[in-house]
């Protein structure tokens, strides 16, 4: 076994591994760069050495930097995690040059596996199926448009080295073919440095399913049964599963034997996983799936797949490299319940899922302790107090479940992410909950359409409740009851000669609302003529109001509150009242950036005529493009940005003029 490794990559990969190795005696080194300076990743790690500047380009791609840390720092071995470098056959050739032992397949398999083109000719020599399309090199957008036709819409245009749904679009109508198609190219040179895309036939009601496989280096491969990834928003994944609701044995065997020839193809040994298109149209069959790619690395998804069979695939791959046999074989391996794992992300399901910034004020995850029903599993890469940043993954952290059966999971989640809370920055955890409580999910009815079919079901389109305007106005304006052991604390807010009445000013969407609240002698409250009383509890507060009691919890910042309860977070900001009401700047005549990145194109120019959700321009954030458009007719007055341009937070980009009186 290894004495220390390096682990050449950032957040919650770095620190599961680093898990493991402490576990298991191994030193572990961390890589960094200034952004990431006080990352729970490096203060986790024995060692910690920077790389760089925030940039990924200049921090964790410069697989020199990285190789000459581990030689420097004495390590044996470099875990690539995944994304950055963990697929990179050039990174992997680099590594074994100076001595040191890549933790994960050779650099053969992952050239031969990395271009999805080369990857499905070479499937079909294996007899692996595989979705029909066009995978030639002719870039020629007019000759693939026509491969498009033969083909028959709708289409998937897919960048040959893409992954994680990016350089990833789906066509429906010949007319959007070009556009489509210039969109997944720049998104493919700008992700991996890349642009050659192949066309496939889509598949109208989609399941994704893929299959885990391990190899050793003796040769032995074999498969650690399936996941379930349907649930996905624009290609990328949201809720997994493992196993996949309705699999039979038959179809298990078959494409377990599908994945474990694909990996064989090639000569495969580490951790690896074979993603299946798969129909979902009626129950799955042995003829209704088709390759689509491998990934040549241990996938985001890997711990559904160890609550299942029980191994731990980090200490697998370090055993593997180390060149351990692999200590089962097939008939060893057996199923044991379900597992579920959501993907907690910085991002605003209201505002069409943007990526989103913010210090993790509040960060509290349930334990398993919490539950009857199965063990819970947060897997990481932040602390409270860290600031998600414009510069990588908005990952917060991912909430792992583990039941006896499909239904204790799903319900296990759903509890999970309710009881999860945090604030200073917006989340998609609502979502996440609303999606495990989604009809056609807890019955096991998926498909990668699911999501955008159900949209409107699963976002949240009511406002703050009144239990949380309440809680939040009085935790704002600082009356709530004091837990201080000193009996004389508890009247805070409160005078001797009369009700104290306090002018709490909060912003509630894009308003803000006044609130009255009185502090009676007797403890109570009146907020806007709502009575009310709190007591505190071990980790929040009891709110009665005509004899029905509430539990919720309040975050307070120097600029914000927030209110946890029934499952939802309400986060207010904290105005003065005695100042100016800011007027928005003719309401739609200016166009803000809404986080920061990069301008990847302008649409419009000065003089252009406008319709309301016109796009303008597109802005490349968090490794996604994100079209921003037009809230009004208009005439464009000013550009004020080029495309290349980095842009910070609320940068004004574009003014329309002014609306007739």
């Amino acid at each position: 076994m290894f004495q220390k490794i390096l682990i050449a990559n950032r957040g919650e990969i770095a620190c599961r591994v680093m898990a493991t190795a402490k576990r298991l005696g191994v030193k572990t080194v961390a890589v960094y760069s200034d952004a990431d300076a006080n990352a729970k990743h490096v203060a986790m790690a024995d060692e910690a050495v920077r790389i760089g500047p925030a940039d990924v380009a200049q921090s964790y791609l410069q697989a020199d930097r990285i190789i000459a840390a581990a030689t420097a720092i004495g390590a044996d071995a470099i875990h690539p995690g995944y994304g950055f470098l963990s697929e990179n056959p050039e990174f992997v050739e680099a590594v074994a040059k100076t001595g040191l032992t890549f933790i994960g397949p050779s650099a053969d398999s992952i050239r031969a596996m990395g271009l999805k083109d080369a990857a499905k000719a070479l499937m079909v020599e294996a007899g692996v199926p595989v979705v029909p399309g066009y995978h030639g090199a002719d870039q020629d957008p007019y000759m693939l448009a026509a491969e498009a036709e033969k083909i028959g819409y709708p289409v998937l245009i897919k960048a040959r080295a893409g992954g994680g749904g990016k350089g990833m679009r789906l066509v429906e109508k010949p007319a959007d073919f070009p556009e489509m198609l210039a969109a997944a190219q720049r998104e493919g040179l700008a992700s991996f440095g890349d642009p050659v895309c192949l066309i496939e036939k889509y598949i109208t009601r989609p399941r994704h399913i893929e299959v885990q496989v391990f190899g050793d280096t003796q040769g032995d491969v074999v498969h650690l049964f399936e996941r379930d990834c349907s649930l996905q928003r624009r290609h990328q994944k949201v809720i997994e599963e493992a196993p996949a609701p309705d699999m039979t044995d038959a179809v298990r065997a078959a494409m377990g034997k599908a994945a474990v020839e694909a990996a064989k193809a090639v000569g495969y040994f580490n951790a690896g996983t074979v993603e299946f298109i798969v129909d979902g149209s009626g129950p799955l069959r042995t003829d209704g799936f088709w390759f689509m790619e491998m990934n040549t690395r241990l996938q985001v998804e890997h711990p559904v797949s160890e609550a299942i069979t029980g191994l731990d695939f980090v200490e697998l791959q370090l055993n593997v490299a180390a060149g351990q046999p692999l200590p089962f074989t097939q008939d060893d391996l057996v199923l044991n319940g379900w597992s579920m794992e959501a993907r907690v992300y910085a991002e605003d399901a209201n505002q069409g899922f943007l990526p989103a910034t913010g210090t993790l004020h509040q960060l509290k995850f349930p334990t398993g302790s919490e539950f009857a029903l199965g063990d819970v599993r947060i897997d990481s890469g932040v602390s409270g107090g860290d600031e998600i940043s414009p510069w990588y993954d908005p990952m917060i952290a991912k909430v792992i479940v583990h039941a006896q059966t499909r239904e204790a999971a799903r319900g296990l989640l759903e509890a999970a992410l309710e009881a999860s809370q945090i604030a200073g920055c917006v989340t998609n955890i609502e979502f996440l909950a609303a999606l495990a409580r989604n009809e056609d999910f807890a019955a096991g009815r998926v498909d990668t359409d699911l999501i955008a079919r159900d949209l409107d079901s699963l976002i949240r389109q009511d406002g703050p409740s009144e239990l949380a305007v309440t809680l939040g106005a009085i935790a704002a304006g600082g009356l709530l009851p004091n837990r201080s052991a000193d009996p004389w604390d508890a009247y805070q807010g409160m005078r001797l000669w009369g009700t104290a009445e306090h002018i709490v000013a909060l912003g509630v969407a894009d308003h803000d609302q006044t609130v009255r609240v009185s502090v009676h002698s007797d403890g109570n409250y009146t907020v806007n003529g709502l009575s009310l009383s709190i007591a505190p509890t071990p980790d929040g507060w009891r709110v009665t109001t005509d004899g029905y009691q509430q539990n919720a919890q309040t975050v307070v910042t120097q600029n914000s509150v927030s209110v946890f309860a029934n499952g939802q977070c309400d986060t207010f900001k904290i105005s003065d009242p005695l100042a100016q009401d800011d007027v928005q700047a003719g309401g739609g005549d200016f166009v803000m950036a809404p986080m920061p990145g990069l301008v990847a194109q302008v649409l419009v120019a000065k003089g252009d005529t406008l319709t309301a959700g016109q796009d303008l321009m597109i802005l490349e954030a968090m490794k996604m493009e994100h079209r921003l458009s037009a809230q009004r007719d208009g005439v464009v007055a000013e550009v004020l940005v080029t495309a290349g341009e980095q842009v910070s937070d609320g940068v004004l980009l574009l003014q329309l003029e002014p609306e007739d009186d």
